[in-house]
């Protein structure tokens, strides 16, 4: 059915006569193009030449708008009458009807665009290429960057635009969301394959990586090549720490953040891992980080790498957004595969020669063996060998040994490292709670806090542990026989350190003579001893506030001498007098023979070697 309507030209209003069946037949062609075709620059190019093919269109285009940059960019247009013109190609949103149209959400047009002064932009072009009436769709789509699309179509009359050309409009409007929306599904559908054929890929070469027995460090930097995101993979056996691409390329460059990484951020992100783990705390974190010259917040996902329910380590992920993808997880398992079968080589390695050289220790701190030169054979299999000069050092915890277990295998492999880095001969085995170290003598003249090993131990067990671990230090001249006796004296000091709350690098002479006999007696008869003693004179002396015991001590230590004990505590000779009288009457003790005097005077100073917040001395004072 044909519109009847004036057919002149000018810029006097006019109707144009419009025909349906060619409106469905444009409508169809398109259609099938949409079906047939993936190409959207090829769809949207016969999409605006549909739609110029029914009177009294005659050119259009499709436009994307930019609100961000405040402009609107033609994406493809049709113009048949100027082919060999140059024609603007961006339009200010200022003096476009485009933006209109997009926030009515509705068709604007433009009667005259001759006269349109509230758009200058149109208005000059108007003139240019000689149109009038201009039709502004939006299409309520977007293209592959998300800007918003509309659709405008020019005629060279003053037409009037009714209701059925305003449909017709619609429908190629709609049938180009139609033919963006698949093209998106096909661009978001290949862009997956794509990743998933990446995946398969890094799946496939790990697994490779991983079958030639690489190392940690060449697994990481393949996981650096081929993940989205960067990472850090931590190695607790080793003490590694392999950074990849930096996460904060404005700040540092990939040398200098692995620079960053070796030096300052290193401990700061093993402290973060095996935090982490141990709390089993999921998702992403902050974490604050600073090298003495920058600090810096940085997210990052920390996932631990476990071989037999214990953790040897962790891959750190910095995100790029906030959200990982299903494929990013699979890339993430893959590599978290990757270095776990790494790390438990390593790891495998560790335990192993961990198991032989605790054997072999066991065995001679016990001093029960049978053939010394097998002994001593095997020690020298195991690069001991048991006739030279050495030293035991031992790191113990001042805790209870409970609380501490869950760190015993990490500071092993941390105080392992250090050892081999001073000497290469040195060992370390774990006995209980007790780290173990066999190393060369100490050269000559160094004391604990000057001998680079013992500091570097130090320092390292303080990270680990968060105190000043108990430290001590035996020389072994050579031989076996030595090394029982030595495993006692290291135990012996420990015990004693324990009991008096000392810590840092201890040896026997930091206590003197009387603590090491608490250490080398039992305990209970000690503990008879001093109460059968001296305990009622504690117990008095703690609840009424008489200085009984510091009397009889100093009376004691001066001979027996009443004025020079006098004068030492400052009391005339009468009081002293006084005082020794009160003892003898108020706790019957005695001390006019020689064997009394030495009784009790060691009972004073047993008394004093416990005296403090130790267990025995609070016994006493109850």
């Amino acid at each position: 059915m044909r519109r009847l309507g004036y057919d002149q030209t000018g810029p006097h209003k006019v109707q144009v006569a419009l025909d349906a069946a060619s409106q469905f037949r444009t409508l169809r062609d398109v259609a099938r193009l949409i079906s047939s075709s993936g190409d959207l620059d090829l769809t949207l190019q016969q999409l605006v030449y549909a739609a110029c093919q029914n009177p009294p269109w005659v050119m259009g285009s499709v436009m994307s708008i930019d609100q961000k940059n405040g402009h609107a960019q033609v994406m493809t247009r049709y113009d048949p009458t100027l082919l060999e013109t140059r024609l603007e190609g961006r339009w200010n949103l200022a003096t476009s009807p485009t933006l209109v149209a997009l926030s009515r959400n509705e068709p604007v047009v433009i009667a005259d665009a001759f006269l349109a002064k509230e758009f200058p932009g149109y208005r000059k072009e108007a003139v240019e290429r000689g149109y009038h009436t201009v039709v502004v769709l939006p299409m309520g789509c977007a293209d592959a960057e998300g800007r918003s699309m509309v659709l405008t179509v020019q005629s060279r009359e003053v037409v009037a635009v009714g209701e059925e050309e305003l449909t017709f409009l619609s429908s190629i409007v709609h049938l180009g969301v139609i033919a963006v929306e698949k093209s998106h599904r096909l661009r978001a559908d290949r862009l997956l394959t794509e990743r998933l054929q990446t995946a398969l890929a890094v799946h496939s070469r790990l697994l490779s990586q991983v079958l030639s027995d690489g190392s940690v460090s060449s697994a990481t930097a393949m996981i650096s090549q081929l993940f989205p995101n960067p990472v850090i993979a931590i190695d607790f056996s080793a003490s590694l720490i392999v950074a990849g691409r930096s996460p904060r390329p404005e700040l540092y460059n990939d040398a200098a953040w692995q620079a960053a990484v070796r030096a300052g951020f290193g401990k700061q992100f093993m402290h973060a891992a095996r935090f982490a783990i141990d709390v089993s705390r999921e998702g992403p974190r902050d974490l604050f980080l600073d090298d003495g010259h920058k600090r810096l917040r940085i997210t990052a996902n920390i996932e631990p790498l476990s071989v037999d329910g214990e953790a040897v380590g962790a891959l750190i992920m910095f995100p790029q957004s906030e959200i990982l993808e299903e494929l990013d997880h699979l890339m993430l398992e893959s590599a978290k595969f990757a270095l776990s079968v790494q790390m438990m080589r390593s790891y495998i390695r560790f335990q192993n020669e961990t198991r032989t050289l605790t054997d072999l220790f066991k065995e001679i701190f016990d001093g029960r063996w049978r053939d010394a030169e097998d002994v001593a054979a095997r020690a020298r299999r195991l690069g001991i060998d048991p006739s030279l000069a050495a030293r035991l050092i031992t790191i113990s915890s001042t805790g209870d040994a409970q609380a501490k277990q869950g760190l015993s295998i990490d500071a092993h492999r941390s105080v392992a490292r250090i050892v081999q880095h001073h000497h290469e001969d040195g060992r370390v085995v774990t006995l209980g709670d007790t780290i173990i170290c066999h190393a060369p003598p100490r050269q000559p003249g160094r004391t604990d806090r000057s001998d680079p090993l013992i500091r570097s131990i130090l320092d390292e067990a303080v990270r680990i542990f968060g105190e000043e671990p108990i430290l001590v230090e035996v020389g072994l001249r050579g031989g076996l026989d030595d090394y029982p006796v030595a495993w006692v004296r290291c135990q012996r000091i420990v015990s004693l350190a324990r009991r008096f709350g000392r810590r840092g690098a201890l040896t026997a002479q930091d206590f003197g003579p009387f603590p090491q006999l608490l250490a080398a007696a039992d305990t209970s008869e000690v503990k008879l001893f001093v109460e059968s003693s001296v305990g009622a004179m504690v117990r008095h002396d703690a609840k009424r506030g008489t200085a009984y015991l510091e009397t009889l001590s100093k009376y004691l230590g001066t001979g027996c001498r009443g004025q020079a004990c006098a004068d030492v505590m400052g009391l005339h000779v009468t009081t002293l007098r006084y005082r020794l009288a009160r003892v003898r009457e108020l706790f019957g003790i005695e001390f006019g023979t020689q064997e009394q005097r030495f009784s009790l005077e060691l009972a004073i100073r047993l008394y004093a070697s416990l005296s403090g917040s130790s267990p025995l001395a609070r016994s006493l004072r109850r």
